[in-house]
């Protein structure tokens, strides 16, 4: 009689790891293979995100759902970054689509399910589209983290005030007089070394470095951040009686986003192919991540602009020191702002459900153009159709005194080019 209970217990622990190693073998298999976190830019719309109280979000569990772990512990420990991280998400998705509007894959995310990947299966290969996706989200987080903190939107950082260590030089090309400064240090910098380094914790989270796709997914992912940390420019503002210049107050800032999209598009027509090199886990011999911030860079403003500082100690494993080398040994290898794949694109023609592949039928193309956005290449010489649609759009705008703008609503015909 005895021996029913003893079976019994040992039926349900059978059944309780089997379970784990089944949950376990669930995650292996899509990690390195998209990133759930992307969804916060489509969770609970359209009010994801609603404050309670000032620094304080309510989490819904759309957005829950789209985040691991850590991610959402580095959520409470800095409070007011969700915001940031969600603006960011959507800056990407915007940019992404506008600077493949004329491309056979438009980047398209209109097949968004709960708890499925933003951007659909085409990230399930390891091509030149998904290296840009990985690219441009990690750094509109870091575009958008940085920007944030120098707005005060998160607790834990604030402005950039490093560079005011730092002695102002003339900015003439002459000598300046001795003793007289024309320009010196103030107002408030983007803060792109505590977003360099939120992005690191955040967007890599779960790709550890282990597989060859993990590897491609990390480099563009600091490829992205590199781009955003290239394009801080210095920004002045002149003070001085009636206008004059008698003396600038500088600062660094981050430009428009579209700046570092058109960049990462460059990158993305001049991809490399690559492989892992036989020195991949060489620390050393990895000069495609040399030129991250330094640490001491983020250390000064509130808790030391800490992202989490209670592990501010704690030692990390250093998953970036890998060299990737080129599929065709007689191409350079990629520099630390190249954009990297494994595989090529798949075929954008034809509509595949299978890889979320929306096809080009019935996309708009331009009959005077031989490039990617003629209809020669958009239809994939199926042909297309000639359509003539009203335009209904506002002109003959005039200002009146005071303060309205008066437009008539003027229709005209328009000839488009629609594929078959």
């Amino acid at each position: 009689m005895m021996e029913l209970p003893v079976i019994t217990l040992l039926c349900v622990l059978l059944y309780l790891l089997t379970g784990c190693q089944a949950e376990m073998d669930t995650r292996n298999k899509g990690r390195g293979k998209g990133s759930m976190w992307w969804g916060i830019a489509k969770a609970g719309e359209p009010n994801n995100l609603s404050p309670l109280s000032p620094g304080v979000l309510f989490m819904d569990p759309s957005v829950h759902s789209t985040l691991r772990r850590k991610q959402r512990r580095l959520a409470r420990e800095n409070p007011g970054v969700l915001v940031a991280i969600a603006k960011g998400a959507n800056q990407a998705i915007h940019e992404c689509q506008f600077q493949f509007r004329n491309r056979r894959w438009n980047c398209s995310t209109r097949n968004f399910l709960r708890g499925k990947n933003l951007f659909g299966k085409i990230v399930d290969k390891g091509c030149r589209e998904t290296a840009f996706i990985y690219a441009i989200t990690s750094a509109a987080v870091t575009h958008s983290i940085a920007r944030a903190c120098s707005e005060g939107s998160i607790e834990t950082c604030n402005c950039d005030y490093s560079q005011h260590k730092l002695r102002p030089h003339s900015s003439s090309g002459s000598p300046s007089v001795s003793g007289l400064r024309d320009w010196e240090w103030g107002g408030c910098s983007d803060n792109i070394a505590f977003g360099f380094k939120f992005s690191r914790e955040f967007v890599d989270t779960g790709e550890r470095g282990r597989s060859l796709r993990e590897k491609m997914n990390l480099h563009n992912n600091e490829a992205g951040r590199m781009h955003v940390q290239s394009q801080v420019k210095q920004e002045c503002k002149c003070h001085g009686m009636s206008g004059s210049c008698a003396v600038k107050t500088c600062w660094m800032r981050l430009p428009v986003f579209r700046v570092i999209g058109d960049n990462l598009k460059d990158r993305f027509d001049g991809a490399s192919r690559v492989m892992v090199s036989n020195t991949g886990n060489a620390r050393n011999s990895n000069n495609a991540h040399s030129n991250r911030p330094k640490q001491d860079k983020v250390s000064n403003s509130i808790s030391s602009n800490s992202i989490h500082t209670k592990r501010e100690n704690k030692p990390r494993k250093h998953k970036y020191g890998f060299q990737l080398k080129p599929y065709n040994p007689d191409h350079k290898p990629p520099s630390p702002k190249d954009l990297v794949y494994l595989e090529p694109s798949p075929g954008f023609c034809e509509r595949n459900p299978k890889l979320g592949i929306q096809g080009t039928h019935g996309r708009q193309c331009n009959d005077t153009s031989i490039g990617v956005d003629g209809c020669d290449l958009m239809c994939c010489g199926r042909g297309y159709r000639i359509q003539e649609v009203v335009v209904v759009e506002r002109c003959n705008c005039v200002f009146q005194w005071c303060c309205e703008v008066k437009c008539d609503i003027c229709r005209t015909k328009k000839t488009i080019h629609m594929c078959l």
